[in-house]
């Protein structure tokens, strides 16, 4: 993750802890008045900091999941340059351009559908395109792969199930 990214990220997360403080606070008052409608509301506000909580753990989980597969494809020389890519005045990648690419991955991927670094190609694609929530699924693919390993011929595991299953 590049300097600035991190530190951006960890000053919004401080701003988000500091929010889901302040809000358990108020929770915690109206759950102290003892009255039943002050207390059933101050309960539903208490959920609310354990809901942000947990998407900022699994937020920053995913997030360090990818960098982690970021570098270690970077030190494989496998990560993709985009940067010859022809680009709008806006900034994004031409459209024309992004689908070719696109191509180029899913062959990629359709080739060898259990390495991750496929998937985490076509997650680029993906996010290269605009389609933000094939990118997430297909890198948390990507991660679920790589967590769990090569594969080990068609065989499969020490239990004799083969690659097919899983």
């Amino acid at each position: 993750m590049r300097s600035k990214t991190l530190v951006t990220s960890i000053v919004l997360t401080g701003f988000v802890v500091l929010y889901l403080v302040l809000l358990a606070g108020r929770a915690v008052e109206l759950l102290r008045t003892g009255e039943m409608v002050p207390v059933a509301l101050g309960v539903g506000v208490l959920l609310l900091p354990l809901l942000g909580v947990w998407v900022l753990v699994t937020t920053w989980r995913f997030g360090l999941r990818v960098q982690r597969l970021a570098t270690r494809l970077s030190e494989e020389g496998g990560l993709p340059d985009t940067s010859e890519l022809p680009r709008r005045p806006s900034g994004r990648v031409d459209r024309d351009a992004a689908d070719a690419w696109f191509a180029d991955r899913k062959t990629e991927l359709d080739a060898d559908p259990d390495d991750w670094r496929g998937w985490y190609r076509i997650a680029q694609a993906y996010d290269l395109a605009g389609d933000r929530r094939r990118a997430r699924d297909a890198m948390r693919t990507a991660v679920t792969l790589e967590e769990r390993g090569p594969r080990r011929g068609s065989v499969g595991g020490p239990d004799g199930e083969s690659a097919q299953r899983r």
